[in-house]
Parts: structure tokens; sequence; C-alpha cells
């Protein structure tokens, strides 16, 4: 894989007059930004510190996804599993490669990039001038301020891959997504697992009821839960660690042989030149950026974890097909217009798009719908019933937001996806064919129960009228 992303002996190339677009990263919107300059005709530079490919490829949704597979099968073997996940990552490696970058028509270059004007960046002494350029410099796990922590050591998303042989016992900080997939997987191995966070439940960003859902399924799974805990401070023991916390009741420890942090990310600004740039940003939120992804700077634009609330590849990817649009062709896409989805990829998966149900909850227009899964029979068969889907509609039947929680619900939601982005109603998936038996038919049931709405007792008695006339 490193002699993909990051070869040794790699000549950086001896820099053109001026580029018209020069990219700062090379993770995802990195990635995306240059193939689709680099193929429209644009004179492109490509510019990464460390591995290409990003947190996706090297440390995120690559090796995790292939873990959580492994995780699900009968009698997993963490050994053989990560072993498995490094040959596939080192396989996919191949499609964010330097080399292959470089034939399709970039100047790769690895090293440190730093801007030292509003139109220049430098990289081991060589300075590349731009007409656009687009900081895609992703962002890192964060860390906590514990006292103890960094001396007992833990584990990020960025270094739990390397692991070769699974620990005893697992304490996870973070309930949030990362440590709810990881929690699971681990479980399923044969760890030990306790969830710690001060949220007072799993998944705080999604339903509450779709929370509830998983926190079942990890009560039975023998996951144990400390919501709603104020860590005290981590103990390094002769064999072990302890994490003490307080859920306002006095102290609890939770013992483990390694502690994983999962409390979110933090924006790759740092050591970039931004000030010289004339580039605003913040340490907490990154790169500043308008509607159409431009800096305050006019020839700098950014994309992905580094300026986005929405830290996944394929919003990074959305963003950079934006900034290719209006860095180079004078467009004028807003990414506010683009409908983003998301996905915890636990047992069973949680997927929403759009409006939630609290917000949902605060308009009067809206109505909200919603399926328990054991009435869909492609979940009755195989016996995977905990859950639901739920679609909030306008006045006009207008899809505003979905949450499903199924096994699948990272692929069917994107037929949520394409009705909100094409501006179709509700009734259009209503009007769709869809395979006997799946659960995508949860979609449909929700279409045709909005239908049944409009079926009031006044309609329903001219209906009865009609249908007398015509016996």
């Amino acid at each position: 894989m490193i002699a993909n992303v990051h070869p040794a002996g790699w000549t950086n190339p001896t820099p053109r007059e001026r580029y018209n677009l020069v990219v700062v990263g090379a993770g995802t919107a990195g990635l995306v930004t240059a193939a689709g300059a680099a193929g429209l005709g644009a004179r492109v530079a490509l510019v990464e510190r460390y591995l290409m490919g990003g947190d996706c490829l090297n440390v995120g949704c690559v090796p995790s996804k292939a873990v959580l597979h492994a995780a699900h099968d009968t009698r997993p073997d963490f050994a053989a599993a990560m072993e498995r996940m490094r040959r596939l990552r080192a396989d996919l490696s191949v499609k964010d490669s330097a080399a292959r970058f470089r034939d399709l028509g970039v100047d790769v270059y690895l090293g440190d990039a730093r801007f030292v004007a509003p139109d220049a960046v430098e990289v081991d002494g060589q300075r590349l001038r731009f007409a656009r350029a687009v900081i895609a410099t992703g962002a890192r796990a964060t860390g906590l301020p514990v006292p103890g922590l960094a001396e007992a050591g833990f584990l990020t998303n960025e270094t739990v891959f390397s692991l070769t042989a699974l620990p005893p016992r697992l304490v996870v900080i973070g309930a949030g997504p990362i440590g709810c997939e990881l929690a699971q997987a681990f479980r399923r191995f044969g760890s030990t697992v306790t969830i710690v966070s001060l949220d007072p439940r799993l998944l705080p960003r999604e339903d509450a009821d779709a929370s509830a859902v998983l926190a079942a399924r990890f009560a039975r799974e023998g996951i144990v839960t400390a919501l709603g805990a104020r860590l005290s401070r981590v103990e390094r023991r002769t064999d072990a660690v302890a994490v003490v916390y307080d859920r306002g009741r006095g102290e609890e420890i939770a013992v483990a042989d390694a502690i994983l942090v999962a409390v979110g990310r933090a924006p790759n600004v740092e050591d970039l030149g931004l000030e010289a740039a004339r580039v605003d940003y913040d340490a907490a939120t990154g790169v500043r950026v308008d509607d159409w992804l431009r800096t305050t700077n006019p020839l700098v634009y950014a994309a992905g974890d580094v300026c986005s609330a929405y830290k996944f590849t394929h919003a990074a990817d959305a963003m950079a097909r934006v900034v290719i649009q209006n860095a180079l062709f004078f467009g004028r896409k807003r990414v506010t217009r683009l409908v983003i989805p998301w996905c915890t990829y636990t047992d069973p998966e949680i997927a929403h798009v759009g409006t939630s149900s609290a917000d949902a909850a605060t308009r009067a227009d809206v109505v909200t719908l919603t399926e328990p899964l054991d009435d869909v029979d492609r979940a009755v068969l195989e016996g995977e019933t905990e859950g639901f889907a739920r679609v909030h509609v306008d006045a006009h039947g207008r899809i505003l937001g979905a949450t499903l929680v199924s096994r699948h619900a990272g692929e069917t939601i994107g037929e949520v996806v394409l009705a909100m982005t094409a501006g179709l109603r509700l009734g259009a998936i209503g009007d769709t064919i869809h395979l006997y038996p799946t659960q995508s038919e949860m979609l449909k049931r929700l279409a045709d129960a909005y239908r049944r709405r409009a079926l009031t007792p006044g309609v329903k008695r001219l209906f009865e009228g009609l249908m007398r006339l015509r016996r």
C-alpha cells in the first residue's frame, strides 16, 4: 500500500509556469478534484504530505467496512480479519496511487505544502503558482484532555487498524458512529466492550427511537454502555488501564486492555500558511467558505472535511464536483443544495437524510409517517424485524427527510435521496414497482400510507356513492 500511496524515492516534478489548479491534500476531495479537473483539460498539481487516499482509504471507510464485514461472520477471527483488511486495502490503493494520478496528467508532489502568497504554494522549496487552488487537507481524530489518558495510551481510528491481536477488554470513549461501529465489531470478535460517553444516548444525532433500537441490540450482545458519564481520569495499572467516570452517583471504573477514543474529528488547518493566503479559518470548524465553497481569498476554494460539517467520503466527493464547476468554469453551484445522506454501519444500520424527527415536530405543515419492519415480509422471513422506516413530507407530498433502521438501510435510503434530489414527491416512490420480497418495500408502504391519509370519511362516502351508480 505504501508503495502506491507514498512511494519511496518519488521524484517531484518540475513546476509548470502556472497551474490552472493546485490541490492541497490527496484525500477523497482532493483526488476527485484533481482527476476531474485534469480530465477536463486543466493543468493540475496535487500535493500530499502523508498518504494519498486520505482517511477513507487508509484509516476510515475502507479498513473499517472490511473489519465490520468480517465481524458479522459466524465465527469471526480477528487476526485473519485484520490481515484480510490490509490485503484488500493494498489492492484498492492502486486507484489512489501517485503513479495513477501522474498517468492521468496530474503533477503529483509528495511533501509539505505551504501557502506563501495569495496565489502560490511552496513544496520542498519549489513554488507552485496557480490561477485557483483547493484546500482539501481533511481532518484528524481528536483527543481528550482527560488526566492520565495520554500516559495510559489509547487508540483512535487512525491506529486501531494496525492491531494484530484482539484486546480481551476494550473501553470505547464516545457513542457516535465510529465508536458504535467498532464497539459492536470488537464485541463480535470476542472482546468485552464498554462504551463510556458524555452523551445521554447512543448516536445522539439520530432519532431517539433509532438510537433505542441499537441500544437494545447492544444490550443483547453484551456491550456495556455507561452513558451520560463524565470522565474523571485514566489510571495505568500493572497489566491494564482503568477508566474512571461519574454518572452522578459516585465514581465507577471500567477496566480494559485497550482504550479507543472516538469523540469526533478536527480539521487539518495547521502549518498551511493560510495567513499568507489570506484564508480565514477556525481551529475547531476549519476553513471558512461561502455557499460556492470559496474561501476569503477568491482564488482559493476548499472541499471535504477541512471545511464541512458533513465529514463523509461521499460528501467530500460531492463538494469536489461543486469546486470543479465553480473554480474552473465560473459555475454558481451551491453546496447547500446538496442532499447529503449518512449511515452508521452497525447491525442494524441507521441511515438518515434531511429533516430529523425533532425538527419535523416543530413544524405544523410536516407529516411524519413510520412503518415498522415487522410489517415488511422480507424482514420477517429473515428474522430482521428490529427497526423501521420513517419519512417526513410537506403538505404537497415533497420529501423533507427520512430515517431508516434496518440491516440494509444504507443501500435502501438511496431511493429517497434520489427522490429528494430530483424534487420528486413521495407518490413517485409509491408509483415505482419494487421487487418482492425486498426490504425496499418499506418505502412503498410509506407512500401508500401517505395516500391513505387523503381518503378522509367524506372522500370515502363520495367514492361509495360513485360505486353504487356503477353497479
